[in-house]
């Protein structure tokens, strides 16, 4: 399973021009539309292909299977199927790869951020005494917060909170 970040907007844009599933059939075969939001196809090397929007990022579930190396047609197909992948996604998220790329890095240091505020203020207070209850309570309801955020894959919420967990203390 894999996220990708999706330019805002884009959603409805491609809602508006008949949905996730009719984008996906100017690129695969075999394309299923649950709803506009969602979508099955399968095409070559790409046995099946699972992609929805959900909380502003593409998640996709693809299955591949390796070609013929031997094989020039096998190989030349797979390379279609990759180009082909790789113009969806850049119609999907309304980012090129290397955007792509850098997004994913930006919302896996927002994960990092949260998690290390976490492991910090939890360190701080079993080190630290005589800290008043209401703040202990108020970090540990932070701290459940930003876990939930986090096994949500809310990110950005995640840091948001733990930027306030950090300020809590100082």
């Amino acid at each position: 399973m894999e996220r990708f970040d999706v330019r805002r907007g884009l959603v409805k844009d491609v809602a508006a021009n008949g949905g996730l599933g009719e984008l996906a059939r100017e690129f695969f075969d075999n394309v299923e539309a649950p709803d506009e939001n969602s979508v099955n196809a399968s095409h070559g090397i790409m046995t099946a292909i699972e992609a929805r929007y959900e909380n502003g990022a593409l998640i996709v579930d693809i299955t591949n299977v390796p070609p013929d190396f031997d094989d020039p047609d096998a190989m030349k197909a797979a390379m279609d199927a990759r180009k082909r992948w790789t113009k969806f996604l850049d119609q999907a998220t309304g980012y090129n790869s290397k955007k792509r790329g850098d997004k994913a890095k930006d919302w896996a240091k927002k994960a990092t951020k949260a998690k290390s505020a976490i492991s910090a203020t939890r360190h701080f207070m079993e080190m630290t005494e005589g800290i008043p209850e209401d703040k202990i309570s108020q970090a540990n309801s932070l701290i459940k917060e930003i876990e939930t955020l986090l096994a949500s894959n809310d990110n950005t919420k995640a840091a948001g909170r733990a930027g306030k967990l950090n300020k809590l203390f100082n």
